[in-house]
């Protein structure tokens, strides 16, 4: 069975502000790698940590694939590791922050079953310091922002 290890982090200057996410993935025993990353105008820090593991888990092309996936957000590992989704859930996404995004995680969470793995971030952790280097440059680059438009309808009380 293939492998893949996903490493992600999230970034926003200010909170709300503009912000990034960067996403290192390694296949496994291939010596491959590729890197992606992406910012947006206005979102927040739990938004970006949330987004890279989902786009990240939409890349994956393959089925039957072992993927782990390494975060240093608890707000993403905690919401699996500790079931928090399954009452969220239940209780149709009634008090969810961001549940545009949780939905569209549930998506490719169920397609891809990977695991989640907490590190602690800014520990010298090679490649999570590589993701916070595109996450963060990523949110400064404002050259090529998208808009986060989960977060500015939500934020202009659309919904």
């Amino acid at each position: 069975m293939e492998e893949v290890h996903i490493y992600t982090d999230g970034s926003s200057r200010g909170n709300p502000g503009p912000g990034g996410y960067g996403i290192v993935m390694i296949a496994v025993g291939k010596g491959f790698k590729k890197e992606f990353s992406q910012g947006y105008r206005k979102t927040t820090n739990n938004r970006m940590e949330l987004l890279a593991v989902i786009e990240a888990l939409e890349k994956i092309k393959k089925d039957n694939v072992k993927i782990t996936v390494f975060t240093d957000s608890r707000y993403v590992s905690d919401a699996i590791n500790k079931n928090w989704m399954a009452g969220w859930i239940k209780r149709k996404w009634k008090n969810v922050k961001n549940p545009d995004l949780w939905k569209r995680f549930l998506k490719a969470y169920n397609r891809t079953q990977p695991k989640m793995k907490w590190v602690k971030g800014h520990n010298d952790h090679p490649i999570n310091e590589r993701c916070d280097a595109l996450a963060v440059n990523a949110a400064m680059n404002k050259s090529n922002h998208l808009v986060d438009e989960g977060f500015e309808a939500g934020d202009k009380g659309l919904f």
